[in-house]
Parts: structure tokens; C-alpha cells; sequence
């Protein structure tokens, strides 16, 4: 019997791959506050066009939300102050790593063969996890996101893999200028990012958006990121 204190190890659907066969890459879906890994797996089809060889595993984040009867959170909202987000996100970011490291072992694969695509909490998380993989993972996608802290150190970042942001103009749930922030922040870091505004989206992942966010990820599978 699991103690108590151990957190319980995510789940979540899972699509792919469409080739057939063992999953030569795996891409990690992390959903926002308030959904679950339901909510990210629809887009799997879509990348799988381009990814034919990629697993697709979208877990449940580890707490229930708790401001509805449904949905799940990765941390519990305190404040929007930097420091409270960052806070938030350190206090369950083990589990994300630690879900992340099984993931690979139990497929035989290395970081260089796993990608994360965050929304919104989720990119919060892949943003804070991935420079601090002790090996660079293929590639981080982040749509409507934001970095905890707006802030990277040197002594954090033990890997550098190549980083997209994408987020909407428009949105009234994560200001669009937190965009920026994390563009430098990543910068000074040493992160390879890209940041693509979309004109007039809110909080959301828009086609275009999804689009060049599977573009990025065959090129960063491939090492051309």
C-alpha cells in the first residue's frame, strides 16, 4: 500500500503512434487549470500528421481544482505576484519531473526523444521543468503561458532545449505581456526560444497556431531547432 505522503503517479490518455509500433518520440500534453489530459489530447491527430512515430501522453494534473466540482490543477492559484507563481509551480513540479523520467525509461527512450506542450498552467510547468532536466528534451511548446518568477538563473539551468512561445494578443485570462517576459528570461538564460503573437486570439490555440507548433516540433525532433 502506498503511504500517504507519496503522491500518486499521473495518468492520463494517451494516442499514437499512428505508424504502428514502439513510439520512437513521446510528447508530453500538459492542460491548463480547471481541465484535465482530455482537454490537450484532441490535438494529438493533428500533430501526428507530422509526428507519425510520436506517442502522445496527455496526464491529469495531480490536484483536483478547487474551484469547481471537476477539473484538475497543476498548483493552487495564491496570487498572481511572481513570486507566488513560482511558489505554486515549485510546490508540485517533482511530480511532473518524476512522471517525465518514468515515461522515458519505462519506453527505452532519451530526453533528446520527448517534447512538452503546455497551455496556459500547464506551460508554466514545462517552462520550470525542462531547463532543469539534467539533459536537454528535443523541445518545449508553450501556448498562453507564462515562466514562474519571469526569471531563470544560471545555477538553475542544466539544459537548454529549444523553446516556442505562442500567445494570443487578445487574451484576458494570462496578459499577452507575460510573452515577453519569458521570451527574456529564456534569453538570458541561454534558451534558444521563438515567440509568435497571434493578433487577435484570446486564451486559446488557434489554427495557425497549432500549425507552426507542429513545425517547430518535427524540426526539433530532427535537430534543426
Amino acid at each position: 500500500m502506498r503511504a500517504m505522503s507519496e503522491p500518486a503517479p499521473l495518468s492520463g490518455p494517451s494516442y499514437g503512434p499512428v505508424a504502428g509500433g514502439a513510439p520512437r518520440q513521446v510528447v508530453v500534453l500538459l492542460h491548463g487549470v480547471g481541465a484535465d489530459g482530455n482537454d490537450l489530447i484532441g490535438l494529438a491527430p493533428d500533430l501526428a500528421q507530422v509526428l507519425p512515430h510520436a506517442e502522445f501522453i496527455s496526464p491529469d494534473a495531480p490536484q483536483p481544482f478547487d474551484m469547481a466540482p471537476f477539473g484538475r490543477q497543476w498548483f493552487r492559484f495564491t496570487g498572481m505576484e511572481p513570486e507566488e507563481l513560482l511558489a505554486g509551480v515549485t510546490s508540485t513540479v517533482g511530480i511532473l519531473d518524476a512522471f517525465l523520467t518514468h515515461v522515458l525509461e519505462a519506453r527505452g527512450l532519451t530526453e533528446a526523444d520527448m517534447a512538452l506542450i503546455g497551455f496556459s498552467q500547464g506551460s508554466s510547468m514545462a517552462l520550470h521543468v525542462a531547463p532543469r532536466r539534467p539533459r536537454a528534451l528535443a523541445g518545449v511548446l508553450a501556448y498562453s503561458g507564462f515562466l514562474a518568477g519571469n526569471a531563470l538563473s544560471a545555477e538553475e539551468v542544466t539544459s537548454r532545449p529549444p523553446v516556442l512561445l505562442v500567445h494570443g494578443e487578445a487574451d484576458p485570462i494570462v496578459p499577452f505581456e507575460a510573452m515577453g517576459l519569458a521570451e527574456q528570461a529564456l534569453k538570458t538564460a541561454g534558451v534558444p526560444v521563438q515567440a509568435i503573437a497571434r493578433p487577435g486570439l484570446a486564451h486559446g490555440i488557434d489554427e495557425e497556431g497549432l500549425r507552426l507548433g507542429a513545425a517547430f516540433l518535427a524540426k526539433a525532433f530532427a535537430g534543426e531547432s
